[in-house]
C-alpha cells in the first residue's frame, strides 16, 4: 500500500491521474529512469534537490547556480523527517515536506520516472506529465553528472601511477607541484611493520620472535593483550603477556596481521573531518576484518584464501582514505561534502570526479611502495570490482562480499551493491551460510565496537 502522505501529495498536486498508482520492486525499475531526492541546507534554510539516481550531484555547480552554500542534511535530521511523515524513505516529491525544490533538467527529459514510495523497498512509477505537474514549483537547473561519464580505472593497476601523477598536476593551483614521490610526504614504513614483513618470509620464525617484535612496541603490546582479553574471544583466565595472547587466544597468524594493520594504521593521522553519517575509520576496519574472517570460516577448507592476509586486507581496506586526506588536505573537506550529498553512489565516483583517482588506487599504490604482500595490494585495489578474476582475486572478492553484507545490515560504508551469484560460486561460498555468519557477527556488535575503541585509543 502506498503511504497516505505520498498518495495525498500526488492526488492533490496533479491535474490528472490516468491510471492507479501501484508499487513495484526496485529491480523492475530501469536504472536510468530512477529519480532520487537529496535534502540539503545552509544558513538560508533547507532545500530539496531532485536528480537521476544514475548521476552524481555536483555540489559546486549546484551552489554556483543557486548562489548558496548547501551541504547535505545530517543523518539525524533525516531520520527525524522520516519519522515525522512515517516514511522509510523520502520520495522525490516536493510536496512531501513543502520545502523549496530544485530539479536537474535531465529529470524533466524522462518519459517515465520511478521513485521511492516511502514504503520499504518499494517504488512508484509516474508518467512524464504527472511528474511534471508535481514539479510545477521546482526550480530547474543543470547540476548532475552521469556516473557513466566518470571513467574510474577499475581494472588496469599499471595505469594507477600515471593517474595519480595526473591528479597531482591537476592541483597545481593548490601548490601541489612535485612528482608523486615528493608530494606523498608519507612517513616510511614503520619499523615494526618492516620487522613483521621479514618475519613473514622467515620459515624458521615462531611465537617467540613475533612476541619479541610486538613487545618492543609498548603501545602495540598493550593493544594485543587487550584484544586477546576482549569478551569477543571469551578467553579462559587472565591474559598476562603477548606470548600468552598468541598461544592461548589469538594465534600466530592473527597477531602478526593485527600488529601489521595497527602499525600501518597509526602511520597517518585520522582526518579531523569525515563524511557525516559514515562509520568511523577504525570501526570500519574492525568490522571488515572480522567479517572477512567470518566468511572465510564458512568456505570449504580446500577453497579458502589465506585467513591472515584476508584479515589484514579487511583491516587495511580503507587505508587509501587516510592517504587522500594526507595528500590532498585542501580538497578533502570538499570530498566529504560531495560524499554526503551523494549517498546513492559509491564514494569512488566522487573521488575520481574531484581528484582523478580513488582511495583504492592510491592506497594499493602505497602498499606496493612499501613492499606489502601482493595479496593485500590486489585486495585493496580491486575490492569494489565484483568481476575481478585475476591472480589473488579471492582476497579482493571476499572484501566485496563482506562490504555489501555489512552494508545490508546498516553499517555506513557506502551504498549496498548486489552480490552476483557467480561471485559466490567463484568463492565456493554458500550465500545462506554467508548471511548466517554475518548475523552471528552482528550479534557481537558491542564487543566489536569495544575492540574498535581500543584501536582508536592506541
Amino acid at each position: 500500500m502506498i503511504p497516505s502522505a505520498v498518495s495525498n501529495v500526488i492526488e492533490n498536486n496533479s491535474s490528472e491521474i490516468k491510471s492507479p498508482l501501484t508499487l513495484i520492486e526496485p529491480q523492475q525499475a530501469p536504472e536510468d529512469c530512477v529519480v532520487k531526492m537529496v535534502l540539503m541546507h545552509d544558513v538560508l534554510g533547507r532545500m530539496q534537490v531532485i536528480l537521476p539516481a544514475s548521476s552524481m550531484l555536483d555540489v559546486d555547480t549546484l551552489n554556483s547556480c543557486l548562489g548558496r552554500d548547501l551541504v547535505a542534511l545530517a543523518s539525524d535530521d533525516l531520520d527525524s523527517l522520516r519519522a515525522k511523515y512515517s516514511l522509510s524513505d523520502l520520495p522525490a516529491l516536493p510536496g512531501i515536506t513543502g520545502l523549496p525544490s530544485v530539479v536537474d533538467a535531465s529529470v524533466l527529459d524522462m518519459d517515465v520516472v520511478y521513485l521511492e514510495s516511502g514504503e520499504q523497498d518499494k517504488m512508484i512509477k509516474l508518467d512524464k506529465q504527472l511528474f511534471t505537474d508535481l514539479l510545477a514549483d521546482a526550480r530547474e537547473e543543470r547540476f548532475s553528472v552521469p556516473i557513466a561519464s566518470i571513467n574510474i580505472n577499475r581494472s588496469a593497476p599499471a595505469q594507477d601511477l600515471e593517474q595519480i601523477n595526473d591528479a597531482i598536476k591537476k592541483f597545481t593551483y593548490l601548490r601541489i607541484k612535485q612528482r608523486l614521490e615528493d608530494t606523498l610526504e608519507v612517513p616510511p614504513l614503520p619499523q615494526t611493520a618492516q620487522r613483521i614483513i621479514h618475519l613473514r618470509v622467515d620459515p624458521e620464525a615462531g611465537v617467540n620472535e613475533l612476541a619479541d617484535i610486538v613487545e618492543a612496541d609498548p603501545s602495540l603490546s598493550a593493544q594485543v593483550v587487550s584484544w586477546a582479553s576482549s569478551s569477543f574471544y571469551s578467553a579462559p583466565g587472565k591474559i598476562k603477556s603477548v606470548h600468552d595472547a598468541i598461544m592461548r587466544v589469538l594465534g600466530f597468524d592473527l597477531v602478526m596481521n593485527l600488529s601489521m594493520g595497527l602499525a600501518l594504521g597509526k602511520t597517518l593521522q585520522l582526518p579531523k573531518e569525515q563524511p557525516e553519517g559514515y562509520t568511523p575509520y577504525w570501526q570500519q576496519a574492525i568490522w571488515m576484518a572480522t567479517a572477512t574472517g567470518a566468511l572465510i570460516n564458512v568456505i570449504p577448507r580446500e577453497h579458502r584464501p589465506g585467513f591472515g592476509l584476508a584479515y589484514l586486507s579487511g583491516l587495511l581496506h580503507n587505508f587509501g582514505y587516510l592517504v587522500l586526506a594526507h595528500v590532498f588536505p585542501p580538497h578533502f573537506s570538499l570530498i566529504c561534502r560531495y560524499i554526503e550529498a551523494n549517498p546513492h553512489i559509491d564514494p569512488s565516483y566522487v573521488e575520481h570526479f574531484l581528484l582523478g583517482i580513488t582511495r583504492e588506487q592510491v592506497g594499493s599504490t602505497l602498499m606496493s611502495v612499501w613492499n606489502m604482500p601482493e595479496e593485500v595490494i590486489v585486495a585493496l585495489r580491486h575490492q569494489k570490482n565484483p568481476s575481478f578474476d585475476g591472480v589473488n582475486s579471492d582476497f579482493a572478492n571476499i572484501l566485496y562480499i563482506a562490504r555489501n553484507l555489512l552494508s545490508e545490515r546498516g553499517l555506513s560504508v557506502g551504498p549496498t551493491q548486489a552480490i552476483p551469484d557467480e561471485l559466490y560460486e567463484r568463492m565456493q561460498l554458500d550465500p545462506e551460510k554467508a548471511q548466517e555468519a554475518m548475523d552471528e557477527l552482528l550479534a557481537s556488535q558491542e564487543e566489536i565496537l569495544q575492540m574498535a575503541g581500543m584501536m582508536e585509543e592506541a
